[in-house]
């Protein structure tokens, strides 16, 4: 019975397979794609994704249901909370400027399998949002004409009356989405140039109403006879601000691009900064304009602008709020079709994915395989299937995808860059093995004598502490640290902190509702993982961090990744458990296809290291000075036949 259960040596070869990390090219701007967009491209492709339907219909619906005119103020601490995640995707993609976003920057930093997940769930996550904008597309088209396109469907085609499948197939959504494909296929400069027209004609629309509000604008409708600014209380702000949230979701489209940008290192962050900014300041605006026209309590949640318009006596302007909102959404719709078949390219790329969808065409320099694929994926979904119970689901993969991007911001920022490792000589081993001497004092075994001179320089260098090591300030007090390799305490405190985070969160969100939580325990528990969050973040600030000026970096490391860490997993604890379920399941199969294809095509198992043959050994003898005695040993993977004569004599540098 024990000869069938695996070893520990295996089970330990097992787990560093599921947690190896991806190995970057020296030159990172080498790319297949073409390095075609700049800062003004990939600031509108980040409009485009965040700017979309959820600014004619999300503003009045948080504003009717949930928070009243204080959705002004859910709006801004959303782009707050959605700043500390994009400054995140900012240095990621300034630093790592290949595409996959949030699947690239997970493999970089923290794990294979890992990072498989988050593109897992990131791909369902655009499948689902691009189908779903279609379906609104179409159905806002529809109203224009009064239903027309729905009845004709029902009547000639027929209705279904089966759970999971829409009411009707909607052949405009699918249509809307193969020319969208089509569109996207001929490349990214084709893609860029339909989303400025798009977008110029969204911004103008978005211009003229909020000329056209403010001039209307009535600050009555502020007044304590209309219910006040904050009908809801500081309650309702805040469940308008979980709404308001999934409303900035669309500037990672700008990170997956990153590939693509002509100077990634300084486009990526400004386009992120830039999108972020006018994507807020349109929010905000237009909820000032529209609670201001029309009391908030008799807005239309379905056409809020619009209505408003209309009950102003401006019927005519109703139809520019339709263009605008029309083009609005194909903005997201070119969004989601550009960025999904570059995650799953990046996928493919690194052997994780089928290798067929990592094939880009050689003229228009674009992965075509995946985006006609997952364009005909995401048409069929948009025709049949019912997607108002699947739309949570978009919440949680984004969300979670965000988690993992700020906790690999603190992970990396404390890890040694590439440059800072001595490049081993062939044959050698890269790293010195300590030994004991004959006096107790500690030994250090080279292979030649490159190693040994670059001990030198190293001690020389050894004020200038490595990111990952302790503080010279804390030493005294946290001596013990000092006995861990760079960056391990970091990545165990990453660890604490993100289970602490999930501990809180969990009480906060189920402490008095679902556990019912007596008073004393529910504030002992509170107390107890605050500390344990608030230790692990102490834990990782009391280490040496990277410091770069060459590409962009996030402020205030690791307080920023872990406050991101903290609201993303509390918005996360407050989706409803069907979407648990339904992510679970997902994660289930993804589960299948990273064991059944990705583990063994992955292309780090073709460099991970093989065993090498050295001829001989250098024992280093610390000495007060540089002169230090070598004497030369039989390699362990040798029979022990006595030292050789030659080398034994002390050697001086």
């Amino acid at each position: 019975m024990a000869r069938w259960l695996p070893r520990s040596t295996d089970l330990t070869r097992f787990c560093q397979k599921l947690n190896r990390v991806k190995t970057l090219e020296d030159d990172m701007m080498e790319t297949s794609f073409n390095r075609c967009l700049s800062t003004i491209d990939l600031t509108l492709l980040g409009i485009g994704g965040m700017v979309g339907s959820g600014l004619y219909v999300l503003t009045g619906t948080v504003a009717k249901e949930i928070a009243g005119p204080a959705v002004i103020v859910s709006f801004i601490i959303a782009g707050f909370a959605s700043l500390l995640a994009a400054l995140c995707y900012a240095e990621f993609g300034a630093r790592v400027p290949k595409t996959g976003s949030a699947y690239m920057f997970t493999y970089v930093s923290v794990g294979e399998i890992w990072a498989f997940l988050i593109g897992w769930n990131v791909l369902l996550e655009y499948m689902i949002g691009g189908a779903a904008v279609a379906r609104a597309w179409s159905g806002y088209l529809d109203s224009i004409f009064n239903h027309k396109i729905k009845n004709f469907t029902e009547t000639h085609v027929g209705a279904w009356q089966v759970p999971f499948l829409a009411r009707y197939p909607d052949f405009l959504a699918a249509a809307i989405l193969l020319v969208a494909t089509a569109f996207i296929s001929f490349g990214a400069k084709v893609s860029s140039w339909l989303n400025h027209v798009f977008s110029a004609i969204s911004m103008g629309v978005i211009l003229f109403i909020l000329i056209m509000g403010f001039v209307l604008a009535q600050p009555k409708n502020w007044s304590t006879q209309e219910g006040g600014f904050a009908p809801y209380g500081l309650s309702g702000i805040m469940a308008g601000t979980a709404t308001c949230f999934y409303a900035f979701v669309g500037f990672d489209v700008i990170a997956a691009s990153s590939e693509e940008a002509r100077n990634p290192q300084r486009a990526v962050p400004r386009a992120i900064a830039f999108s972020l900014g006018l994507a807020t300041g349109a929010y905000i605006l237009v909820s000032v304009v529209l609670t201001l026209m029309v009391p908030w309590h008799t807005l239309d949640p379905n056409s809020a602008l619009a209505d408003a318009f209309y009950r102003r006596g401006y019927a005519w302007a109703g139809f520019l709020v339709a263009a605008g909102s029309i083009c609005a959404m194909n903005t997201v719709l070119l969004s989601n079709l550009f960025s999904l078949p570059r995650i799953v390219y990046a996928m493919a790329e690194d052997g994780l994915f089928f290798q067929v969808f990592s094939r880009v065409h050689p003229r228009t320099q674009v992965p075509v395989v995946g985006i006609v694929v997952f364009g005909l994926l995401m048409a069929l979904l948009a025709l049949v299937f019912d997607l108002e119970a699947l739309v949570q689901f978009l919440s949680i993969g984004t969300l979670l995808a965000y988690t993992f991007v700020a906790a690999s911001i603190i992970v990396l920022r404390f890890q040694q860059q590439k440059g800072d490792v001595p490049v081993p000589v062939a044959g050698s081993r890269p790293n010195p093995e300590p030994r004991e001497g004959p006096s107790g004092s500690e030994l250090k075994e080279y292979e030649s004598f490159s190693d040994k001179l670059q001990l030198v320089d190293r001690d020389k260098s050894k004020e200038q502490r490595e990111p990952g090591q302790l503080k010279a300030a804390f030493e005294p007090y946290l001596e013990f640290l000092s006995d861990f390799y760079p960056g391990e305490v970091v990545t165990v405190a990453v660890v604490t902190l993100m289970v602490s985070a999930i501990c809180l969160c969990s009480i906060l969100v189920f402490g008095n509702t679902h556990l019912h939580l007596p008073t004393w325990s529910y504030s002992l528990l509170l107390v107890l993982f605050s500390l344990g969050f608030l230790l692990s973040l102490l834990l990782i600030w009391v280490h040496e961090q990277q410091h770069s000026t060459q590409t962009f970096q996030i402020p205030l490391v690791p307080l920023s990744p872990a406050l991101s860490i903290i609201l993303n997993i509390y918005l996360m604890l407050k989706l409803s458990y069907m979407t648990w379920l339904r992510f679970a399941i997902w994660l289930l199969l993804g589960l299948l296809v990273y064991f059944g294809y990705g583990i063994w095509h992955s292309k780090e198992n073709l460099r991970e290291p093989q065993p090498q043959r050295v001829s001989a050994r250098y024992v280093v003898f610390p000495g007060s000075s540089l002169e230090e005695r070598v004497q030369a040993v039989q390699p362990s993977s040798q029979p022990a036949t006595g030292l050789p004569d030659t080398d034994t004599d002390d050697c001086k540098r």
